[in-house]
């Protein structure tokens, strides 16, 4: 099949830091590719190689004849003083349509975004609509190839739910084949057909996975299992082979002498293979409890909180004992943060809320995590923000160097005098979290903990945050850690509301809902144009009816030809006949698509009847 992109061999460095080396990378039509890999490997530099931002320093690149790119970066640059449409519009200055068509192209994505204020100047805009902008921006050229950056950052779970629909083509503007990098595993297991992960613990620096990210994860763990069997063979090989080279062998024959080189060689692999088993390159992660025994840590009652006219929430109930876990949810400005200051402030009242009362027990210690990273002092070196008090740190109970703690978190001796200001924002989270282990706590506040942790970072913050004994608020759009961490969350509804709720898929159902109802509403959605009229509940016609009732049948057939058609690509034979070949893979690309539509068809029809009651 003719591809879009390939690369092969492809290295990259910066001064004296190799990022990779002898990347092989092919994108095809109908390629969903998620890059993942730990921070430092060089996702978001291989991103802008790809679409010649950077170059690179070796290797062999070719892309297909006429190729557009679309580049969505992690932060977004707009001229902020002009509106939405204008924004998109100066995007199509290199498309040839006329101006009527570029207009009407600019309204269909801005519907399709639920921007429904094209005339809003960007400046208005919170950084979770800005977002969307950007996408709608990177995907209004209609390119054949779309490269993203962190795409699902500053989007609340509504917005990444919209970006899921939007990538498996349920809005009908996706392009031929994405790239993406992402931490959100969640968002990877419902978004893409493809994992690459970039890291050191490869022989190649890569390691690819054709299916979901959940097969990555099956893939990946047994190909941990081969190189630790393969480590122990090697060990026991080379200590054969080192006490024969001891006795020394009494003939030098040539059968000898390549025995002894191949001592030397099992010797060298060996060591790669341990350098590569053993560079994991996760953070070591462990939050400290108090241990107090007491029932009720903090309790608050009838808490309400306004900024200006508007109502962020009011008659909040809340109880928190060793080992609540308490998640908060809602969009972006409905008050998940303003909660967690209030909560902070709940002993020495620094913040205090316009009514409602806490009542904390004796002595209670309150350690929080803010995602604006207020707490961090920029102009501090790297040493100093580790330990403030000197070349060491108190780490429950016990004394450890600062070179010791700063490899804990993946810091290299040489980075200690760098100022915190130079770091990355993973980096600077790092710091955060180290500082936050130092503090024993009763609670633990955290506000989005995960923003640029990558995905061996989050697994350890998971177990961390599962094994800390005290009670825990936290506020994430990961919706993996929400499943896994939480046993209740607070939902927040945007209109002054918050309920309690078992998980968020109950607060999306609900807040759908209240939407559709006209209920509520949310920043530029409550704001429509006229000609957008408010959703309506409506019922499945007869023929619907009949097509839900036989759309599972339908599904199963479609899949049963897709793999058919899957095995006959893969078949030896078709290796000889690229003409054969390249029918055969448009046919099983074409029923690939038709499983995929079919899923979306039941998925809008099951919505649809589950809307009607």
């Amino acid at each position: 099949m003719p591809y879009l992109f390939s690369c092969k061999s492809l290295a990259k460095a910066f001064g004296a830091q190799t990022l990779f080396s002898d990347i092989g990378l092919v994108i095809r039509p109908g390629d969903k590719i998620g890059l993942i890999g730990p921070n430092g490997s060089g996702k978001s530099t291989l991103l802008k190689i790809i679409c010649g931002i950077e170059d690179e320093d070796d290797g062999q690149i070719l892309k297909q004849k006429h190729l557009t790119v679309s580049y969505l970066a992690q932060e977004d640059q707009f001229e902020d003083h002009l509106s939405c449409r204008e924004n998109l519009m100066q995007a199509m200055t290199a498309v040839v349509l006329g101006e009527d068509e570029k207009l009407r192209r600019v309204e269909a994505i801005l519907s399709r975004a639920e921007l429904y204020t094209p005339d809003a100047a960007v400046q208005h805009l919170s950084g979770g609509w800005r977002k969307r902008l950007s996408i709608c921006r990177a995907l209004v050229v209609e390119p054949d190839l779309l490269v993203m950056d962190e795409p699902t950052n500053h989007l609340d779970i509504e917005g990444i739910i919209w970006l899921e629909k939007l990538l498996n083509g349920t809005f009908s503007v996706t392009p031929a084949a994405f790239v993406l990098v992402s931490h959100d595993r969640r968002f990877l297991e419902n978004s893409v057909n493809r994992v690459v992960e970039l890291s050191r613990v490869y022989p190649t620096g890569s390691f690819q996975v054709a299916g979901s990210y959940s097969d990555f994860l099956e893939r990946r763990h047994l190909f941990f299992e081969q190189q630790n069997q393969l480590e122990e063979r090697l060990t026991n090989r080379v200590k054969t082979e080192t006490e024969w080279l001891r006795r020394g062998p009494k003939a030098r024959t040539t059968k000898a002498r390549y025995r002894v080189g191949e001592a030397y060689r099992l010797q060298d692999e060996l060591g790669q293979v341990r350098q590569r088993n053993r560079a994991s390159g996760s953070v070591s992660i462990d939050f400290s409890a108090t241990g107090r025994k007491t029932k009720k840590l903090l309790e608050a009652k009838k808490i309400c909180k306004s900024y200006g006219d508007k109502l962020l929430f009011s008659d909040i109930d809340m109880t928190l004992s060793p080992g609540s876990r308490l998640g908060l949810v809602g969009r972006n400005g409905s008050g998940k943060s303003t909660l967690m200051q209030l909560l902070a402030s709940a002993v020495d009242q620094r913040y205090w809320p316009d009514g409602g009362t806490f009542y904390t027990a004796p002595g209670l210690k309150i350690v929080s995590f803010s995602q604006n990273r207020l707490g961090l002092d920029q102009t501090l070196t790297l040493k100093r923000a580790l330990a403030p008090e000197g070349d060491a740190v108190n780490f429950q109970g016990r004394s450890l160097h600062v070179v010791s703690w700063a490899k804990r978190f993946l810091f290299k001796p040489d980075q200690l005098e760098t100022p915190v200001a130079q770091l990355s924002g993973g980096e600077q989270a790092r710091i955060l979290i180290a500082d936050l282990m130092r503090q024993p706590a009763d609670v633990l506040l955290l506000d989005e903990p995960t923003n640029d942790l990558d995905i061996g970072s989050l697994d350890v913050l998971e177990e961390s945050l599962m094994d800390f004994g005290g009670a825990l608020v936290l506020v994430t759009h990961d919706r993996y850690l929400l499943d896994r961490v939480c046993d209740q969350l607070l939902g927040f509804l945007g209109n002054g509301e918050a309920l309690y709720y078992a998980d968020y898929q109950q607060w999306l159902r609900d807040m759908e809902t209240r939407t559709a109802e006209g209920r509520i509403s949310g920043d530029f959605r409550a704001k429509k144009t006229k000609g957008i009229s408010q959703k309506k509940r409506v019922r499945l016609t007869y023929l619907e009816q009949r097509e839900y009732e036989e759309i599972e049948k339908r599904i199963l057939e479609a899949e049963a030809e897709r793999d058919r058609l899957e095995k006959c690509v893969n078949a030896p034979e078709m290796a000889t006949d690229p003409l054969k070949l390249g029918k055969s893979w448009t046919e099983f690309e074409n029923a690939r698509h038709h499983v995929d539509s079919l899923y979306t068809r039941w998925t809008e029809l099951a919505e649809k009847k589950n809307q009607a009651g």
